[in-house]
């Protein structure tokens, strides 16, 4: 049987989902009283869906694929053209077994070292300062450790151009105007930086250990046996340090919550597993990712409506974390929530749902927990600062979202206990 999808008049909405950014999906789910609706983007029909049941169809890769989803504008700032979040099937499979390949537990535990150490010089560096803006100092510190990791540690010359060029690509993703062809040029220049490593490491210019990233994705071959393209790789790699330096928004989330919630930093003290409860109840809580968006692959049906083959789709990462349906009390932060939840794939999406191997969950979201754990370490145990007077708020409709004073610091000191 096929029911009518409920829709959205108007002829277009794109300004308003700009607009109205993490909550367009989520106003008009409420107000039409439906997980799945349709609505007009970009001058064309989309169906917007909300929710655990409507995320497990969406990453079913029979119904949907990522091939020409995006729209440009986001593949020229964020993703990076024929990156692996705009492929299908056997090239997705091959793509993210390359990614995933240096998720194993000695990448990650040098990854986690790297950022310890990183924490360490930069509370001996703003110590001496009289202010620091937080935000903009993680992104900087995040940068550095991104570089280490893949194997190019940076000179310091060079932090504040790359921080600010990765930085770009995620903060324009929704700009129009200026903004977005500022965000385009950081791309580029960011671009040709990598290529040129990714270049030098395949003459013999430079010689990477066999265990770095850079060595590891400058050899990888595609299922056809064939070194990938070096722009390719480019952009692969760029989908590793990008998405570190992004940590930064969730970071600045952390401190946040210490400063509207301080009861949290007592329970963090006092609980050595509490804050893996407190991280993802951040993920959860805050605005990250809005959305993520597909194509239907070939006509089908679900829950009596009709999906047809070419509609563009967006699946509400943000809504569906705050799915009153699947989360007690959704818009009341609390952590301990996540010592009973049942860990669906589906339900809680901030980077993502399904499998990583097979689906479409992003592959570095391990990456994102454990830098976030070292980072609200030191917030909660080992540095002390004041915070003077300002304005905290963040606004729902900004992508991404982030308090407006980027949260200001003072008088900052190691931790007399540590």
């Amino acid at each position: 049987m096929e029911n009518q999808m409920p829709k959205e008049e108007g002829i277009d909405h794109s300004i308003a989902l700009l607009k109205e950014g993490y909550h367009f999906i989520l106003n008009r789910s409420e107000k039409l009283q439906s997980n799945v609706f349709e609505t007009r983007l970009l001058g064309k029909k989309a169906i917007c869906m909300i929710g655990q049941e409507a995320a497990q169809i969406f990453y079913d890769p029979q119904k949907f694929q990522r091939k020409d989803a995006a729209p440009n504008r986001l593949v020229q700032t964020l993703f990076g053209k024929n990156s692996v979040q705009t492929l299908d099937e056997e090239e997705h499979r091959n793509r993210k077994e390359m990614l995933m390949s240096v998720m194993s537990k000695e990448q990650l535990t040098h990854l986690f070292e790297l950022t310890q150490m990183q924490w360490e010089q930069s509370i001996d560096k703003w110590s001496k300062m009289d202010t620091i803006v937080f935000y903009e100092e993680v992104k900087e510190l995040l940068c550095r450790v991104a570089f280490k990791w893949i194997g190019y540690p940076l000179h310091e010359d060079n932090v504040k151009k790359l921080t600010k060029e990765l930085a770009s690509m995620y903060e324009t993703a929704s700009a129009i105007g200026p903004n977005h062809w500022v965000g385009r040029t950081f791309r580029n220049q960011a671009e040709k930086t990598i290529h040129q490593l990714i270049q030098d490491t395949r003459d013999g210019k430079i010689k990477f250990p066999q265990n770095t990233v850079l060595h590891q994705f400058a050899f990888h071959k595609d299922s056809q046996g064939e070194l990938l393209d070096a722009e390719t790789v480019t952009v692969e790699v760029i989908n590793m340090l990008r998405p570190i330096v992004a940590i930064s928004i969730y970071i600045n989330f952390s401190l946040l919550a210490l400063l509207e919630f301080p009861k949290e930093k007592e329970k963090l003290q006092s609980f050595n597993d509490y804050s893996k409860l407190f991280v993802q109840e951040v993920r959860r809580f805050y605005p990250f990712f809005p959305f993520v968006v597909a194509k239907v692959k070939s006509d089908f049906n679900w829950n009596g409506y009709q999906f047809k083959e070419g509609t563009l789709t967006l699946l509400d990462l943000y809504g569906t974390n705050h799915d009153p349906t699947k989360w007690e009390d959704p818009q009341k932060f609390n952590p301990e929530r996540f010592a009973y939840w049942e860990g669906s794939p589906f339900s809680f999406i901030p980077q993502g749902g399904g499998d990583y191997y097979l689906g479409h969950r992003c592959a570095g979201e391990q990456i994102t927990i454990d830098v976030m754990k070292v980072s609200l370490d030191y917030l909660v145990n080992r540095m002390e600062f004041k915070v003077p007077e300002q304005d905290l708020s963040f606004e729902i409709d900004d992508i991404p979202s982030i308090p407006k004073s980027k949260i200001i610091l003072e008088q900052i000191t190691r931790s007399r206990s540590h």
